[in-house]
């Protein structure tokens, strides 16, 4: 494969409704249990503002900030990846006033990269990832999200994305609190390629990093390259 990263097993974004299932989820293993409480409490109160904050975003806006961030990413992806023929590529489906990558995703499939969407298959467990084609017709998914059907191939992603609610510049990620993103990538090795993908206003100064919480190799907004973890 052409360029300097190399693909690698990997993981997908968590379902975007996680956090209604559990809301205040946070490492039990953690060494003081009164501070893990209050930083999820804390992060429970910064989604809810930070949801409120993107809804409050004009059509026009989103669809420029999708775009550009479009823009971006494919720049990131062919300068680490080449052109990444020979890699499985992990996406989202946009709802709740996400990103909207899905036109990526066309072309990434058009130039022939193996493409994937996660799918919650059992509650508080890892997801899996099943291979999407744009001719593809979806089922209605956990929470109602589209997904591929149950006899879509499942395939490992070498490069994954995480959309973000919040996000910071040393690469940490708020996400929905359901604790899928942690419990999927705790269960595979190697670890993947993770790039996070979100708003630019979304950005935070700290998440109070706990046990569990996992860094993103990148993070990617409207506005370019925003956090980048060192050494990926």
């Amino acid at each position: 494969m052409a360029g300097d990263g190399d693909c690698r097993g990997g993981f997908a974004s968590p379902p975007c409704y996680a956090g209604e299932i559990a809301p205040d989820y946070f490492d039990p293993l953690a060494v003081d249990a009164q501070q893990a409480g209050d930083v999820a409490r804390w992060r429970k109160a910064e989604r809810a503002r930070l949801r409120r904050l993107r809804a409050g975003m004009s059509v026009g806006d989103r669809k420029r900030a999708g775009l550009a961030l479009r823009g971006h990413l494919l720049t990131v992806l062919r300068e680490r990846f080449g052109d990444m023929r020979g890699c499985v590529f992990s996406g989202y489906w946009p709802i709740k006033g996400e990103p909207d990558l899905r036109p990526m995703l066309e072309e990434l499939h058009d130039a022939g990269v193996t493409v994937a969407l996660p799918v919650v298959e059992t509650k508080a467990a890892p997801l899996v990832f099943r291979r999407w084609k744009p001719e593809l017709r979806m089922v209605r998914g956990d929470w109602n999200i589209p997904v591929p059907p149950p006899d879509a191939p499942i395939v490992v992603p070498d490069i994954s994305l995480a959309p973000l609610v919040g996000w910071t510049e040393e690469c940490y990620r708020l996400g929905y609190g359901g604790g899928y993103f942690d419990r999927t990538l705790a269960a595979l090795d190697p670890k993947p390629f993770l790039i996070g993908v979100g708003f630019d206003a979304a950005r935070l100064g700290t998440i109070y990093p706990q046990p569990h919480d996992v860094r993103l190799d990148l993070t990617v907004t409207e506005a370019g390259i925003r956090g980048r973890r060192e050494g990926r």
